[in-house]
């Protein structure tokens, strides 16, 4: 069976995902491919689970400290309202956060960044120009290498 998030680790191996910010220590932290919340942020798992409780107790304390580092450092560079923090599985079970920067009005009613319509959300129109992407993926790298080393 194919895994997105796989194949998404390997292209960052691979040196060709240009959505790429770091890697961690249990994670991978990635641009999301579209920006509608301006510095949406994944943190994926770099162990293929698809729970979070399968993760040896060590690694996956590791992994929610290191979240919280990547999600704190979006919210530091992004000065969002909000932040939401998601991790479903329901799509790509392979073990991920969704680090949601939230702001009033973003969508149409107070809710879950899920109300707002899929095409919406996903609308090409929301994908970050090359020169765009570069300077929000160096910002929160520097930020991420900031708290990183308190």
């Amino acid at each position: 069976m194919s895994c997105l998030i796989c194949e998404r680790i390997e292209m960052i191996k691979e040196g060709k995902n240009p959505y790429f910010v770091m890697e961690l220590e249990t994670g991978y932290v990635v641009m999301g491919d579209h920006q509608h919340f301006k510095g949406y942020t994944l943190f994926l798992c770099k162990e293929h689970v698809t729970e979070l409780h399968y993760l040896s107790r060590d690694f996956k304390l590791k992994y929610l400290e290191e979240m919280s580092i990547v999600a704190e450092a979006v919210y530091n560079v992004f000065k969002p309202e909000k932040m939401n923090y998601e991790l479903l599985g329901n799509g790509d079970t392979h073990v991920h956060w969704h680090l949601f920067p939230r702001v009033s009005g973003d969508t149409p009613e107070k809710g879950p960044v899920w109300w707002l319509p899929r095409d919406e959300m996903w609308n090409d129109s929301k994908r970050p120009e090359p020169n765009q992407l570069k300077v929000m993926v160096d910002k929160l790298k520097e930020e991420i290498n900031y708290l990183t080393k308190r």
